[in-house]
């Protein structure tokens, strides 16, 4: 606190106490006091006046500095009156009361948004997983009539399954550390497995996956990197070329796996690159091909950065497109 401004709060007070030593020396001298007198009693005023101010500043410039100093070391400064001492002084009591009524209706009204939130989220993926129920079936009556409609209806409801998936992992992103689990997993495994589970639209568009994977171990939770897998083979499907080709391949580093895939697909435009990671962004593909969410993306981004592992991009328009995962390894003492 200024201690101009603290002073140009108390110009009423002066003002008051000025017109107070006025009458004090008016009335000395109706009753004909001596002059050293009246200048010892002005001099005695206007030095306990200074002094009681001087004492009032520094008491209230000592528990408002120490309040903004507890306030720039609070990450969440709503929890400010937790940690406050009540001041020994009336306008600081009256900020501490007003501040902790404040604070006390702030947190009832963040727990009520909370359970409603929770609530919601709780329904959402409820009804996910009630939703999967019927398009399984849906898929399991495709393919035991199998014909023309059948795979065409197979083909609508398995990206109605993805779009619910994706879906579900954007809800669970939001509580992530309740559902994660971190093994080594075989990396080749892990690929493998996210290649066949989307290998009905990998032969329908005529592609035959290559593998050139190194028998190296992971540190990370196999579900969610066979869904960021599965989010960037939607991709280079959405966005292929004829012939379709696509091919995975590692390089070992000293503290890192970098996982490539590359594909060879329409490519994105080079002013596109940089924001491809980012929500709702569709681009100029998005636009041009098709509907997009530009939710993919950016839920690989989030969740490799939950997991403490880097995804990155190279594309060239027109030639093909590959995105880099790089898992960090653990380090053995010895």
């Amino acid at each position: 606190m200024k201690i101009t401004d603290f002073f140009k709060t108390k110009w009423i007070f002066f003002l008051l106490q000025t017109a107070l030593l006025a009458f004090l020396l008016f009335v000395l001298s109706f009753f004909d006091v001596a002059l050293s007198i009246k200048l010892l009693t002005a001099g005695c005023f206007l030095l306990l006046l200074f002094f009681s101010i001087l004492i009032e500043y520094f008491r209230k410039d000592r528990y408002y500095r120490k309040l903004y100093g507890l306030l720039d070391g609070l990450e969440q400064k709503r929890f400010l009156v937790s940690f406050m001492e009540e001041a020994d002084f009336v306008e600081g009591r009256i900020l501490y009361d007003i501040l902790k009524q404040c604070t006390k209706s702030m947190n009832d009204e963040v727990a009520a948004y909370k359970a409603a939130n929770q609530d919601y989220r709780d329904y959402v993926e409820t009804w996910i997983h009630e939703v999967k129920l019927p398009i399984s079936c849906l898929n399991m009556v495709c393919q035991n009539h199998p014909g023309a409609l059948a795979e065409s209806i197979l083909e609508e409801t398995q990206k109605i399954d993805s779009y619910v998936e994706q879906a579900l992992y954007y809800e669970r992103s939001t509580n992530f550390e309740k559902d994660y689990i971190i093994h080594g997993v075989s990396l080749a495994k892990i690929v493998t497995s996210a290649v066949k589970k989307r290998s009905r639209q990998l032969i329908a568009a005529g592609c035959v996956p290559e593998f050139h994977l190194p028998d190296c171990i992971v540190y990370t939770d196999a579900k969610w990197i066979d869904f960021i897998l599965g989010q960037l083979l939607a991709n280079s499907l959405k966005y292929r070329r004829e012939p379709f080709h696509i091919s995975f391949s590692a390089e070992c580093r000293e503290n890192s796996i970098i996982l490539k895939m590359e594909d060879n697909g329409i490519g994105i435009p080079k002013q596109d690159i940089p924001r491809i990671f980012e929500k709702n962004f569709t681009g100029e593909n998005g636009r041009k091909y098709g509907k997009s969410t530009g939710i993919g993306l950016y839920l690989c981004k989030n969740l490799c950065e939950k997991m403490n592992l880097t995804i990155a991009a190279q594309s060239e328009e027109g030639k093909g497109t590959a995105f880099f995962i790089t898992f960090p390894t653990i380090q053995k003492d010895g």
